[in-house]
């Protein structure tokens, strides 16, 4: 018989334990959402919650964009 005390009809977190918050853009690395949204989460209907995991696919570049490295390093001494 499977346990059903934790089953639920809203959205889940989509936390992955992942925890670091970008410093330019703010935005969690693991989850890529803000702060107030990951802090309100419990709080937020499940339309808030859609709207909110409707545009995490985008804010992905946010924290894709490297600020160079070794490679921009060698050419600012050129």
């Amino acid at each position: 018989m499977k346990d059903e005390v934790w089953v639920r009809d809203e959205i889940q977190s989509p936390c992955v334990k992942i925890c670091v918050i970008h410093p330019a853009a703010r935005i969690c690395t693991g989850c890529l959402r803000t702060l107030d949204e990951i802090a309100g989460w419990s709080r937020m209907t499940n339309d808030e919650r859609r709207a909110i995991m409707d545009t995490l696919p985008s804010r992905e570049t946010q924290i894709k964009t490297r600020r160079g490295g070794r490679a921009a390093r060698l050419k600012a001494r050129d």
